[in-house]
């Protein structure tokens, strides 16, 4: 008998005597297909004349073919930074990433998030920092039954649904390496107040002069918001003491540029008179002269990751879901910008 009206994915599949799984597969471009069994089912797709219908797969599915990124995040490096790494995973499949920023201090932003996965009908979503830190937003997407994965500075969920560096350990690394160099005096421009990743850099910054026996005065400590003016601002602070801090190690890239820029202001030489640090390893960190010295942290990795893990039920089978790793160690970067002080 011959067969009237448009293939389906269930005749590639029976044809090509596969699953309808393994057919998504080869649609959407999964990893986890050797190449014959590719061959095979883009042949029987080709014979076919078979077109994907997204809107009946989308119905099907009860989620649209869409990711969520979801931040309130005043670094726009590190939002463009984690929406490459997620494009990345993304490529050559039928999903597309959907960005949506909000206001956490709102007394609606629960709600805000509730109207929005629900809205999109996404097939998941990703929360950044300090979002991410939340608990109650991963509870909504548990109840909502979408499947999510969290950013973080420390461990902040179960392995599927969390991406997590080290930031603590690292600056604790960052800051022995300008006490091994003579710095005693050392300044600390910390991050906005509520961002974890705030709270574990200034842990590793005082857990290192700690071990080293140095007193940490609280007029060492400036507050920045990660953006360059507050850096501006809290540099200023720092360099206006005396004495001043002989090292400043600045939570972010963009506020040790700004470190730099009012260092410069004053006619001061880098590292000669101050030496400075960054964290992120953006691209003003190699931008700027001199070149910072700066923690790498491998957001492009962690966000590419992340969208993979939303992607592993789609594209694995049940209990086989792509493994990717939860941890991204970073890692000190040396530059020209740290030098051991003029009075050593």
């Amino acid at each position: 008998m011959e067969r009237t009206g448009k293939p389906t994915i269930n005749d590639v599949a029976r044809i090509a005597g596969v699953s309808k799984k393994t057919v998504s597969r080869v649609i959407n471009r999964s990893p986890l297909l050797n190449g014959d069994t590719r061959a095979k089912v883009e042949r029987v797709i080709s014979e076919l004349g078979y077109v994907p219908n997204v809107q009946a797969r989308a119905l099907a599915l009860r989620r649209n073919f869409l990711i969520g990124l979801i931040h309130d995040n005043p670094n726009a490096q590190m939002v463009m930074n984690v929406q490459a790494g997620m494009l990345e995973a993304m490529r050559d499949t039928e999903f597309e990433l959907i960005v949506r920023p909000i206001d956490r201090g709102s007394s609606t932003m629960l709600e805000d998030v509730r109207n929005f996965l629900e809205r999109q009908r996404l097939y998941g979503v990703m929360f950044l920092p300090p979002v991410s830190e939340n608990e109650m937003v991963a509870e909504l997407c548990r109840e909502l039954g979408i499947r999510y994965v969290r950013m973080g500075s420390a461990t902040l969920d179960a392995s599927e649904h969390m991406v997590a560096s080290n930031d603590c350990d690292v600056v604790t690394e960052a800051v022995n390496h300008l006490i091994s160099l003579g710095h005693r005096r050392i300044g600390l421009i910390a991050g906005p107040h509520g961002f974890r990743s705030a709270r574990e850099r200034r842990k590793g910054f005082e857990n290192a002069l700690e071990e080293a026996g140095i007193k940490l005065p609280r007029s060492l400590i400036a507050d920045g918001n990660y953006t360059f003016e507050t850096g501006l601002a809290a540099a200023d602070r720092l360099l206006d003491l005396s004495p001043r801090p002989t090292a400043i190690f600045a939570s972010n890239d963009e506020m040790a540029a700004a470190t730099l820029h009012a260092a410069r202001r004053r006619g001061m030489s880098v590292p000669e008179d101050l030496s400075i640090v960054g964290f992120d390893d953006t691209a003003i960190a190699s931008h700027i002269w001199p070149p910072l010295t700066t923690v790498h942290w491998p957001i492009i990795s962690m966000a590419r990751s992340a969208a993979l893990k939303l992607l592993a039920d789609f594209f694995g089978d049940d209990g086989n879901a792509v493994e990717e790793p939860s941890l991204f160690p970073s890692t000190l970067i040396h530059r020209a910008s740290v030098a051991p002080p003029r009075e050593v």
